[in-house]
Formats: structure tokens, C-alpha cells, sequence
């Protein structure tokens, strides 16, 4: 048995959980969630907390898929009662962000734009919106319900310019440490 699994989800005050077969929906003051559970995986609404059961725990993907349904059912609940948000920061001289249309437009030293659009659900606030020299960066976060949608998204704006080693050049999340390395050395 799972040892993630078998742990009760608390549902707090004001998120209402629809269950019909397999298919779960979480709504609450953020928003609505729904995914389909496994067969082999039963939910069970008991005293305001959800149970998540495996039917199948002789079987090692079963056992797997046990966990993985909790945690995806706990995230579902935690995203429509408070969200999540994720901050990032862009170092760079002359780098900017700003958020134009349901768009967000990144000025990261190529010599064009990078436009992205943003999800549906997903929501940037951006703190300051162009970088001071090397020691200011450009801050801004990026939240939502899913969690899985607003980590793919805050990815995919970190892989338009990944941080450089030597002059730390780049976006990043806000909690990352980027190892630097030393440049060139000239002998005497």
C-alpha cells in the first residue's frame, strides 16, 4: 500500500467535490478542476475528507498509480482553494517583460520579441518590468489553479533563455541558484 496514498485529503471550508464513476470534479472560490481517475482507483467522499483507495494492490502499477492519484486529487483541492504561483526573475541588461493582449512579451537580447501566449487560467503579475544593470532583475510571477498547467508554462518561458553559467545571463525562478563558472584566465 501506498504510504502517499493511503493519507486522507482534508477538503477545506467552501470546495464542493462531484463524484460520477470515475470522473472527479473540485470546485471551489478560485475556480473548477475535473480529471478522470483510474479504474482501478476508487475515490470515496467520508466526513470531509477524501479516501482514495487502490482495488488492485497486488499489482506494482497499481500500487504506483495509487500515490499518483492522491497527489493529483490533493493538488486539484490546494488549486481551487488558494492557487499556486510560481516567481521568476530575467537578468540581463536591457532585458524586459510585459504582459500586452493576453500575451506576454519578453525582451531577452535577441533581436526580436519573444511573444507566448498565456494559457487560459494562468495570470502574470510583474513586479518590475525591466532590469537595472546586473544587479536589479526583472521580476514578475506567474500563478493559477492547475498545477500542472502552470508549471509547463513557467518552463516554457525559462527555456527562451536559460541561464548562462559565466554571467548568470538569463530567466530563472526566483528560488534557483545558478552555479557559476570562471571565465578565461590570461597568463602574464
Amino acid at each position: 500500500m501506498s504510504r502517499i496514498g493511503k493519507t486522507k485529503i482534508q477538503v477545506p471550508n467552501g470546495v464542493n467535490i462531484d463524484l460520477k464513476g470515475n470522473h472527479i470534479k473540485v470546485t471551489g472560490p478560485k475556480g473548477a478542476l475535473e480529471m478522470d481517475v483510474h479504474p482501478g482507483i476508487l475515490v470515496k467522499v467520508e466526513d470531509g475528507a477524501l479516501e482514495v483507495a487502490n482495488q488492485q494492490p497486488e499489482l506494482r502499477a497499481m500500487k504506483a498509480l495509487h500515490g499518483t492519484m492522491r497527489s493529483l486529487i490533493n493538488n486539484m483541492v490546494i488549486g481551487v482553494s488558494s492557487g499556486y504561483s510560481k516567481s521568476m526573475q530575467i537578468f540581463g541588461t536591457g532585458y524586459s517583460i510585459k504582459e500586452q493582449g493576453g500575451k506576454l512579451i519578453l525582451g531577452i537580447g535577441y533581436c526580436h520579441t519573444v511573444e507566448m501566449p498565456l494559457p487560459k487560467g494562468i495570470t502574470v503579475e510583474i513586479k518590475t518590468p525591466a532590469t537595472r544593470g546586473n544587479d536589479v532583475p526583472a521580476e514578475f510571477s506567474i500563478s493559477g489553479i492547475d498545477k500542472q498547467l502552470l508549471g509547463q508554462f513557467a518552463a516554457e518561458v525559462r527555456s527562451k533563455r536559460p541561464p548562462e553559467p559565466y554571467k548568470g545571463k538569463g530567466i530563472r525562478y526566483a528560488d534557483e541558484h545558478v552555479r557559476r563558472k570562471v571565465g578565461k584566465a590570461f597568463g602574464a
